[in-house]
């Protein structure tokens, strides 16, 4: 009897695990669907970004009514919503600022 109840609780055990795996390659299969649409609607939202990019700068005018040269300056979007249109240059040496005060507050 002892050893009819084991192999029944050993039975049981592998019927769960089987549907365990079971489960976990449809959540799997699941996952993979999911990460394929979020890739695409990055590459999506990126493009996107990039054409806003590419607009602005066409519109934009410097002081001689020359356009702005997207290769020397880019856009820098402030914490509080100020736009502003910087050196390169300057956007680096202020990204690299920024990541320091993070590294400090972790």
């Amino acid at each position: 009897v002892a050893a009819q109840k084991c192999r029944k609780r050993k039975l049981n055990a592998i019927l769960n695990l089987e549907e365990d795996v079971c489960n976990l390659q449809t959540q799997k299969e699941s996952l993979k669907k999911e990460h394929s649409q979020c890739s695409k609607l990055i590459n999506q939202i990126k493009q996107k970004l990039n054409n806003l990019y590419h607009d602005i700068f066409s519109r934009l005018r410097d002081d001689q009514g020359r356009p702005v040269n997207p290769r020397q300056y880019v856009i820098h979007c402030s914490s509080n919503g100020s736009v502003f249109i910087i050196p390169k240059h300057l956007a680096k040496s202020e990204q690299k600022r920024d990541n320091r005060k993070e590294q400090k507050q972790k």
